[in-house]
């Protein structure tokens, strides 16, 4: 509510702002026009006054050109040293926010010998309390300091104003940076590709030419340059440089996509306002623009990007802002097949040696590559090829946020080429088609991504193959607070990991992070102390102390086989990562019984339903009961965007909320802890999830970052069963589930939908979601 309601006074101080920077640019003298504006500067700033210091190369000092305080004709001249707080930014480029200029201690910490000029305020009788001073530079050239001083309401300046005061000082150096530049060269720079001329590339009257040929043809003046004066990017880019006062910067092909910054943005919305976040940088978060200085003026850059502390501005030719554009953002549609138009279709009943040479061919091998690092930079989990039979097209689909998406569609004459090619990539045998095949794909001997990927081809009807490929997470371990367990889950798994010894599961469905779940469980256990091997298939997430073995099926590497080998290492923690089969369980449950913490994952539905799967697996009931110390189901859900709508839920919507909360505890003794009924529950909700007295719920809405989805991103849904005597006795006797799920929420186990919902209550998804991924 605060942002809500601070918002327009914001408003009001960026107009503010705006106005005087653009006054600024468009003046030609700008000590005079920074005099006349004063007032408005200090207004927007918050200041009582203001100083500008302009730099005395020759003598090393710098000048006060404009002071609003001091009433003296004797102009104040300072050396660039640490002398003074305006010597000290001349000479450092160190931009400070002082919030008591007298406070000597305060200073020395900044530099030991850096003081308060006492000497002006005597002179002019004025009592300076808070001050920013900040230097005025661009392009590593110094062109003097700006200082402002006393805030009205008597409080430190805030972060925002000395935001809008570096703002205003870079909006300074462009324009006394340019009025050097005029000033040694009268008709320089007054367009952007003047550069041009100044530098010898091109004639004057070629460039007027140009411009008008482009305003005749409508095109950009840039692509006439460089077809009829051969003029090369990097040199129209130079001009541009020199023109906008900010670095050039070139198309560069090793870029990587970042969800964290280009994909808050739409490929339309860049391409309309012609500008992109490009990297983290020292200097701050690197903007690319075509024209920086209406970028600036806009004020939409600190918006999208509030938590940005600095901003990195560069300049780009429209040809290379494209070649981002598509490098970041993937090609527009149709250009996919564009691609593939200029490949040699082959034949479907083309023989294997032809096959494989069509699948050689560059602009497929391309097709493939792009294929991929799209998929990653738009977060994909896996990509689906799916072939039509005769001359149907075949369809690629990214799997994003749990939900398939169409992405593009490949000619039926390259159907056959395209999963040939993928074969290629994993050593798989492009000969056989009868038989589903599995592979793994190190994108970095092909791509510019150090990933691995796990292909799947699976013979279809038609004579075709299926190719599903999954882009395996690689990476550091999720800690544990990152799991968004609830709290009263999270200090029961926590209990239950410390345990010297036992057997305890991760189970759910294919991609619902239950290695991910283990890892931050490992994460956690991880210590100098402990030694602890694992077995995977295959090793996504590394971590440093833990000892990680890949599963080899070929060199006979099975889990059950390195459960084995684990056993003769003197091991405190074994995770295996899938039990399949009795022996790797029977195993698991003899390994926990010697003095040894077992971690695992199983493909069941839910807690309860693990146990009486292994039990049919084999287990003998009482070794079992002994050993199992609990089982955490797990699901991911789409988590809201940020940009979801609240609306108050009526009293239907509680009431049938509470109905699905509490259809398997009624009756129970969780229920009667719970409250006993509905109302005790609806206070309880209330009391945790309530707004100004109302339970409020959120919908979807839809905007740039979510691609208009309304989710974006997902969040874990957890039941977490742990065995107690009751649960222990009725293992012993094969008890049903349903006689373990009502014990087991005795225990304090919540289903999945009962997680979700208490997510739904607190605003991070909705019901739609928790009922698409849950049972009950």
């Amino acid at each position: 509510m605060n942002g809500a309601a601070t918002l327009p006074a914001e408003a009001l101080f960026f107009r503010d702002l705006q106005l005087v920077t653009t006054r600024i640019h468009a003046s030609e003298d700008v000590e005079q026009l920074v005099r006349d504006v004063s007032p408005d500067i200090c207004r927007a700033l918050g200041a009582e006054r203001i100083t500008l210091y302009l730099a005395d190369a020759d003598v090393g000092a710098i000048v006060a050109k404009v002071n609003t305080g001091l009433q003296t004709a004797r102009a104040l001249r300072l050396r660039v040293g640490p002398r003074s707080i305006a010597g000290f930014v001349a000479m450092t480029g160190r931009a400070l926010n002082i919030a008591d200029v007298y406070d000597a201690d305060a200073l020395r910490q900044i530099h030991p010998e850096l003081a308060f000029l006492r000497e002006v305020d005597r002179r002019s009788g004025y009592r300076t309390r808070e001050m920013m001073a900040l230097p005025i530079v661009e392009a590593g050239t110094s062109y003097g300091v700006l200082q402002v001083m006393n805030q009205l309401q008597g409080r430190p300046f805030s972060a925002l104003e000395f935001d809008a005061a570096a703002e205003l000082a870079g909006t300074l150096a462009t324009a006394l940076r340019r009025r050097l530049q005029e000033a040694l060269h009268p008709r320089a720079m007054a367009t952007r590709y003047d550069g041009l001329v100044a530098d010898g590339v091109v004639a004057a009257d070629e460039l007027h030419r140009c411009t008008q040929l482009a305003r005749q043809q409508r095109q950009e003046v840039e692509q006439v340059l460089q077809s009829e004066c051969q003029v090369r990017p990097a040199q129209i880019g130079a001009s541009l440089a020199r023109h906008f006062g900010v670095p050039y910067e070139p198309y560069r092909r090793a870029r990587i996509r970042s969800s964290l910054l280009q994909g808050l943005l739409r490929r339309e919305f860049v391409q309309s306002h012609g500008w992109m976040p490009l990297e983290e940088s020292p200097e701050g978060l690197v903007i690319l623009c075509l024209d920086p200085e209406a970028v600036r003026r806009s004020r939409v850059v600190p918006q999208v990007f509030p938590r940005a502390g600095r901003l990195a501005w560069r300049v780009t030719t429209q040809l290379e802002f494209e070649q981002t554009l598509a490098q970041l953002y993937g090609t527009e549609p149709g250009a996919l097949d564009g691609m593939l138009s200029d490949a040699a279709s082959p034949l479907e009943d083309e023989a294997d040696t032809l096959l494989e040479s069509a699948a050689a061919d560059n602009e497929l091998v391309k097709f493939v590559n792009k294929c991929i690092v799209e998929a990653h930079q738009q977060g994909a989990s896996d990509i689906h090829i799916e072939p039509q039979p005769g001359r149907g097209r075949t369809a690629i689909r990214f799997r994003i946020d749990g939900v398939l998406q169409p992405y593009t569609e490949v000619p039926a004459p390259f159907r056959r080429a395209l999963v040939t090619r993928l074969k290629i990539m994993c050593d798989l045998d492009i000969s056989e088609r009868r038989r589903p095949q599995d592979g793994k794909i190190v994108f970095r001997r092909f791509g510019p991504l150090d990933i691995e990927l796990r292909v799947a081809t699976i013979p279809s009807a038609g004579g075709v193959e299926d190719v599903v490929i999954r882009l395996l997470s690689s990476g550091e371990p999720m800690p544990m607070d990152a799991l968004e367990l609830s709290a009263d889950n999270q200090r029961r798994l926590l209990s239950v990991i410390t345990h010297p010894h036992g057997l305890f599961y991760v189970c759910g469905p294919t991609g619902s992070g239950k290695t991910t779940t283990l890892h931050a469980v490992l994460s956690h256990l991880n210590t100098s102390e402990v030694k602890i091997w694992t077995a995977e298939d295959p090793v996504e997430i590394t971590q440093k102390g833990l000892r990680q073995v890949q599963v080899n099926k070929k060199a006979g590497l099975d889990f059950a086989g390195l459960m084995r080998a684990f056993l003769r290492a003197d091991p405190d923690i074994i995770m295996i990562g899938e039990s399949r089969d009795r022996e790797t369980v029977s195993m698991s449950v003899e390994a926990s019984l010697t003095g040894h913490l077992v971690f695992s994952t199983l493909h069941t539905n839910s807690a309860p339903e693990s146990i009486t799967r292994l039990l049919d697996m084999g287990m003998d009931p009482f070794n079992f009961a002994d050993a199992l110390l609990g089982v955490l189901a797990q699901r991911l859900a789409r988590r809201l965007c940020a940009c979801k709508q609240p609306f108050e839920a009526d009293k239907a919507a509680v009431d049938a909320l509470v109905g699905e909360y509490s259809e398997e505890l009624r009756g129970t003794a969780a229920w009667r802890a719970d409250g006993g009924s509905a109302d005790r529950l609806r206070q309880q909700w209330m009391a945790r999830f309530g707004h100004e007295g109302r339970l409020q719920f959120y919908r979807p809405l839809g905007c740039e970052a979510c691609r208009g989805s309304g989710y974006r991103g997902r969040l874990g849904l957890h039941e977490l069963l742990l065995v107690d005597a009751r649960l222990r006795a009725l293992i012993q006797r094969r008890a049903p589930v349903s006689e373990l799920l009502p014990a087991a929420l005795e225990g304090g186990m919540r289903t999945l939908k009962m997680d979700g919902i208490g997510k739904v209550l607190a605003g991070q998804t909705d019901m739609a979601q928790v009922r698409a991924v849950c049972l009950r």
